[in-house]
């Protein structure tokens, strides 16, 4: 076999140094017949420069978000992102340090850590916010985990009008911790709150619901925090971050705890994540917060400083009474995240979300041909469910990306009551021709399902 040492004395030598006569003899453990008997079939090395070429050949053959016009939600948004996003989250002082462990030295990172929570406060109108975890699903079960510590309850009511993605990671989590998950049906596109309150009793612990939720439809948060509040159970809300510039806060409607994913605050879609779990909560809750709380102070010299007021990381304490031994600070999002909002300020989210609302509406309205449906008749925000009468929902799809269009999230892949259906998302940055090109498509692809017929 080829060596990768520089001369055949040198194989010796370290061969000898280990105590083996051959290459071979390090392999004798593994059964012959489990071992290849010859060279890898692969290509011989490239030069820096044929190698670039040759990446850029590969990547070429992506259809991404910066090349066609995109309609994916379902958790990861299109949404622009303003060049000094980049810029300030490019810095080499923040790119390369961004998870500080000692507070006296870092006192730039703490800072931004600071901003960040102040500004997802003034956000979410909630009390205290932490340093990020994961992403949004992470940042869910995290606050599910907050509750049932709380309330000292096994019983956590579910949505399932909230992302699947979401529900999968909590079933996950709590198949071994004795913690019931009931789920409440959405069939109509949100939840009942008749149905919801006989679900809700003096053993439950909290009432999960994402609000818009991942069809896109609204919720009544403030009608579910007064059934869960009569019964003692918290109420946790999954918000979308930019839907905020028009609704209520989670503040507002009384939620005890809210999350969200914070890809849409200024980071690009990255091909899924992880991204940015955002988390805050009322300060009762505070020493429950898994991850990190920046704070700020003075020193002896009276001047402005930083420093980590809260640590409940395993890093930090001891194991067993750490809040979660799986967050991470994720401060390069963060960070990412603060520069956007104060770069959109409040005025320029409330006009986002407006635009996605709009936009939203006049997609809707461009699907006119006999074999599309809306699938659930409610107000949206960015984000609604086509059903193909047709049922070809993943020819439809690859015709569109043949036309350099990523149409939407094929919903029957993992849940067969939407088999027939697709989650379109419309976010600021479609334009007026690429949603009628989208609706074109559509209604031009050939029909010939039965169920049509």
């Amino acid at each position: 076999m080829p060596y990768l040492f520089n001369t055949a004395e040198e194989v010796r030598e370290m061969l000898a140094a280990i105590g083996v006569d051959s290459v071979d003899d390090l392999f004798d453990v593994i059964p012959a017949d489990l071992q290849l008997q010859r060279t890898l079939d692969i290509p011989p090395g490239m030069s820096e420069l044929e190698l670039t070429q040759h990446m850029r050949q590969l990547a070429a053959k992506n259809l991404h978000a910066g090349s066609a016009a995109c309609f994916l939600g379902g958790g990861s948004y299109d949404h622009f992102v303003p060049s000094v996003v980049d810029a300030i989250a490019a810095r080499g002082e923040f790119y390369t340090s961004y998870t500080p462990y000692q507070p006296e030295v870092s006192q730039g990172n703490l800072q931004a850590m600071f901003e960040y929570q102040t500004m997802i406060c003034q956000l979410t109108g909630m009390d205290v916010s932490n340093a990020s975890l994961y992403d949004g699903g992470s940042a869910t079960i995290e606050a599910v985990m907050m509750a049932v510590g709380a309330t000292r309850r096994r019983k956590v009511v579910v949505p399932a009008s909230l992302n699947p993605e979401y529900r999968e990671i909590m079933a996950t989590y709590l198949v071994n911790l004795n913690v019931e998950i009931v789920t409440v049906g959405g069939e109509s596109g949100a939840v009942a709150l008749a149905e919801l309150e006989e679900l809700i009793d003096g053993e439950t612990a909290c009432v999960v619901l994402q609000h818009p939720n991942f069809f896109g439809c609204y919720e009544d948060v403030a009608g579910a925090v007064e059934l869960a509040h009569r019964n003692g159970a918290l109420m946790v809300q999954v918000f979308d971050p930019i839907s905020l510039g028009l609704l209520k806060n989670p503040g507002e409607l009384g939620v005890d705890i809210a999350v969200a994913e914070g890809q849409s605050l200024g980071t690009p879609m990255l091909y899924g994540g992880p991204y940015l779990g955002v988390m805050a909560c009322r300060e009762k809750f505070m020493r429950r917060l898994p991850g990190r709380i920046a704070g700020q102070t003075i020193d002896r010299r009276e001047r402005r400083c930083w420093v980590l007021t809260l640590q409940t990381r395993e890093q930090h304490i001891v194991r067993e009474k750490a809040t979660s031994n799986i967050c991470t600070n994720q401060g390069l999002f963060a960070l990412r995240a603060a520069v956007y909002l104060a770069t959109v300020g409040p005025q320029g989210l409330r006009e986002i979300a407006s635009l996605c609302v709009q936009k939203t509406e006049y997609a809707r309205r461009q699907l006119t041909a006999d074999r599309f449906d809306i699938a659930f008749d409610r107000p949206t925000f960015k984000e609604f469910v086509v059903r193909d009468q047709c049922g070809q929902v993943p020819e439809l799809l690859r015709r569109l990306r043949n036309h350099n269009i990523l149409g939407g999230v094929d919903l029957g892949r993992g849940s067969p009551e939407f088999e027939n259906c697709f989650l379109v998302a419309v976010t600021e940055k479609r334009s007026r021709q690429e949603i009628d090109q989208w609706a074109a498509c559509l209604q031009g692809a050939p029909c010939e399902s039965a169920i049509h017929a």
